[in-house]
């Protein structure tokens, strides 16, 4: 279940201070320099991405493909995406994340505009689709750590929770226009120029990013090589039960979530419901949720962030059980757009408390473990919802995606620290040097029960998301 800020320095405590805004400034004191360019990037590269999500899988179907075919090109975009993640992950956390952030853009920039260009000369090859999809895919790999860790390191205090969803509402609400404006252009010039204007959206979002600073960032030691530094990210992430465990949960509802709309989602549009246009509205839908969600998010800051998010993830199974019905296209959208102010309150839930319990200098790491295991059974899912369409049939195929996102997310609030993880005021501690008894308030009874690593900030846990971190919007990349 996805992700800033201005510069800042660190007292001996490793608390982050920041500098008095100017009085003229008329930004709230946690949205500066790096906030605003990584809140105008995302929706820059937002605005293209949802429709280049449609657009990709009906330039498949428009050139005789099936389902079986989508799958395979979703699956080709997710596959060197888990494998490339862990190493992402340490290389952000090593070199200036801004700087690879830029590299990969670029990477997706051209990968998204040579597909443009095969699409719009005529009858692309599946293996050409499935090769650009994957340099793609291999790009969001080192892009989601370096975006989310960047995005973590930029904020601070106890505002950190509002700035994650003023961020997630203007990617939201780019996303909105992207899935509604794709549609439209799928349904009238076709495909290939969507894919061109994602292209376009990632060089704008690339050049954006090259101007972020990083001097608030401690500089990184030497380390020990990059098994050493993925080593000391695992213990990191195996240390605190709430991070692993709804990290597992989400591998499931990603894989579920990410097949049913990737795959399904584009079948039923046009067998049932008259085209790309109904499927744009109804993401358009889940957008708008996002947006109201991340509008709720400003202001309400529940104390038990995980239990309450954990429960805003029973709505991810509506939407699978609405396309197996199949409801016509306003009641989808509805349906899409409930699932959105959920997967919301989650996302926001889910960044504040990577943001409380993570040391800074491991953000990246821990989100490339994050997004591995969110996302490492999509490839599978994808691969598999073709042949599992044909076996069981659509409708009982998306009647079992929506068992499965209710069986594991009722599991997962088995998790005494899932239901008990709850937000601190005051400062919020972004270094390994916090004392041991911050835990205690962190998690309420037996903290000790939980294992940490040496470096911990507290003793105890997307989407993005991720993408998230590992939020729905994960499958597609939860930052931009």
């Amino acid at each position: 279940m996805n992700l800033a800020g201005k510069r800042a320095d660190r007292d001996s405590s490793g608390v982050i201070q920041t500098p008095a805004p100017s009085a003229r400034s008329r930004m709230p004191a946690w949205a500066g320099r790096n906030y605003s360019l990584l809140t105008a990037a995302a929706v820059v590269t937002n605005l293209g991405s949802h429709g280049a999500l449609i657009a990709a899988a009906f330039a498949v179907l428009d050139n005789g493909g099936d389902g079986g075919d989508v799958g395979l090109v979703a699956m080709a975009r997710t596959l060197p995406l888990v494998l490339f993640l862990l190493i992402g992950g340490a290389v952000a956390d090593r070199l200036p994340r801004h700087r690879v952030m830029v590299a990969a853009n670029a990477l997706n920039c051209v990968s998204q505009a040579v597909f443009a260009v095969i699409v719009l000369a005529g009858e692309p090859q599946l293996w050409q689709m499935m090769l650009l999809t994957a340099l793609g895919g291999t790009g969001q790999a080192f892009f989601n750590p370096a975006a989310e860790g960047m995005l973590l390191s930029s904020v601070q205090g106890e505002q950190a929770s509002r700035a994650f969803a003023l961020f997630r509402m203007a990617m939201h609400g780019a996303a909105i226009g992207g899935a509604a404006l794709g549609g439209a252009m799928i349904a009238a010039m076709g495909p290939g120029w969507v894919l061109a204007v994602d292209a376009a959206a990632f060089a704008v979002a690339g050049a954006l990013r090259a101007f972020l600073q990083v001097d608030h960032i401690a500089d990184r030691g030497k380390g020990g090589g990059m098994l050493a530094d993925l080593r000391e990210g695992w213990d990191e992430f195996i240390g605190r039960t709430w991070l692993w465990t709804i990290v597992a949960q989400f591998s499931v509802v990603v894989a579920v979530v990410g097949a049913a709309e990737a795959v399904y989602g584009p079948l039923v549009a046009r067998d049932e419901l008259g085209g790309p246009g109904p499927w744009g509205l109804a993401l358009a839908g889940f957008g708008a949720g996002t947006v109201c969600g991340a509008v709720l998010m400003m202001r309400w800051k529940p104390r038990r962030m995980l239990f309450v998010g954990s429960l805003c993830v029973f709505p991810l199974a509506l939407p699978s059980a609405a396309l197996a019905v199949p409801l016509p296209a306003a009641g989808l959208a509805a349906v899409m757009f409930v699932s959105g102010v959920a997967i919301e309150v989650f996302g926001v839930s889910w960044m504040t408390a990577l943001h409380q319990e993570i040391p800074e200098e491991k953000f990246s790491r821990v989100a490339a473990y994050d997004w591995f295991g969110s996302i490492s059974m999509v490839p599978l899912a994808t691969a598999l919802a073709g042949p599992a369409e044909s076996v069981f049939g659509r409708s009982s195929a998306l009647w079992g995606c929506a068992v499965l996102v209710v069986v594991v997310t009722a599991a997962v609030l088995f998790v005494p620290d899932v239901r008990n993880l709850t937000r601190r005021t005051g400062a919020v501690v972004a270094s390994g040097q916090a004392a041991a008894s911050d835990g205690e308030h962190a998690v309420g009874p037996a903290p000790a029960a939980v294992p940490t690593s040496p470096s911990a900030s507290a003793s105890a846990d997307a989407p993005a998301s991720a993408s998230a971190s590992a939020d729905a919007e994960r499958s597609a990349g939860r930052l931009g």
